[in-house]
């Protein structure tokens, strides 16, 4: 599949990508793109928006919000196995309050 960049652009936006086309409507983005965009993350998909005046969108969407990205990383993901597992084990103390839980673990700091 063809890519061919096209002429500079006004400094708003970065230069655009011809890409060719397949009979079936399939294209691929250039890898860079892909990258720049998290497109090439399992999951990633794109928006597709059609205007009135003919011209389609495309509006990457990352399979997890930058903004939670932390959440999905591996140390992160170790450390809530961890967790569960101690749920899972009755290894937990519930609380019925917010105050019971402050006083569980004054509690605890008093103890030698």
């Amino acid at each position: 599949m063809a890519v061919e960049r096209s002429p500079k652009s006004d400094g708003d936006t970065l230069p655009g990508v011809y890409i060719g086309l397949q009979s079936r409507g399939v294209f691929a983005l250039p890898a860079d793109m892909r990258k720049r965009h998290h497109l090439d993350e399992p999951g990633a998909q794109l928006l597709v928006i059609e205007r009135d005046d003919g011209v389609l969108e495309l509006h990457p969407q990352a399979a997890v919000p930058a903004g939670q990205r932390w959440f999905w990383g591996e140390k992160w993901q170790a450390m809530e196995a961890e967790v569960d597992a101690h749920v899972a084990a009755g290894e937990v103390d519930l609380h019925a309050s917010a105050d019971a839980l402050f006083e569980h673990l004054a509690a605890i700091r008093q103890e030698p």
